[in-house]
């Protein structure tokens, strides 16, 4: 099974710059995206062969995921089922025969940290909902997780320190999830290699420059170690600020 995760900044706005081809090229057998920005209505999209997934934020402009799969899933939940964390449609969980796939586009702590404590209280409630899943069948999950975990996954460390996705805080909760049971698949086959982001700012010419961040992630249970096959990152498909990541496993 081939596996793409896509942060799009805005479906209608890749769209114009490539997305469909992008994705036809990717030829994925599920196709999960973050920050759509959508509401129902707003788009008109289908591929021959996929079945597609969508969870709108209530605010317009805002959030929102959507999965396209080739599989047809035997259940499909929205959210974590919990008033406080649902309504910035930010979570989509399939349930396949032998696993679940889970999207999910996390909170970002915002400028001076002001969304941190809710950030907190989120990275807590994912973690229980996917320990939760993750007592029934293996999980795949993935999406932008707004966390560089370690040094290695951005390029200007000690200068981002303190900065929303680069907090003590916010790796270490990364870090109890992996602690968990959980496998970071691209650091699974690429434990070493610098330079390897999914994420340039728009600003200072930053993606010309590979000023960036790895903040888009597939998490697998161990389990499924003896799975996996490649975990990559397509830095060379434009279309958002952030690119596609992918994972292969039989």
């Amino acid at each position: 099974m081939k596996f793409i995760s896509w942060n799009v900044n805005g479906l209608r706005a890749c769209r114009e710059k490539g997305f469909e081809e992008a994705f036809a090229r990717l030829d994925a057998d599920c196709f999960c995206l973050q920050e759509t920005k959508l509401q129902e209505g707003q788009i008109d999209i289908a591929f021959d062969g996929y079945e597609s997934y969508w969870n709108y934020a209530e605010k317009k402009g805002y959030s929102g995921t959507c999965i396209f799969t080739r599989i047809r899933p035997l259940s499909v939940t929205y959210g974590l089922g919990q008033e406080e964390h649902d309504h910035e449609g930010r979570v989509i969980t399939l349930e396949f025969d032998d696993l679940y796939l889970v999207t999910v586009y996390t909170p970002n702590s915002q400028d001076e940290l002001r969304r941190l404590d809710y950030r907190m209280t989120w990275d807590d409630a994912f973690r229980r909902y996917i320990l939760d899943l993750d007592a029934r069948k293996p999980v795949v999950f993935c999406g932008d997780l707004n966390v560089a975990h370690q040094e290695i996954d951005l390029k200007n460390p000690k200068t981002n320190r303190r900065n929303a996705g680069f907090t003590d805080e916010e790796r270490e909760k990364f870090g109890v999830m992996l602690q968990s049971g959980f496998t970071d698949t691209f650091r699974f086959f690429h434990p070493d290699l610098e330079g390897a982001y999914s994420w340039w700012s728009y600003r200072f010419k930053s993606r010309e420059r590979n000023t960036g961040w790895r903040i888009d992630y597939f998490v697998t249970s161990e389990r499924l170690n003896d799975r996996l096959r490649s975990a990559a990152i397509h830095n060379e498909i434009l279309g958002s600020d952030h690119c596609p990541v992918e994972l292969v496993i039989d």
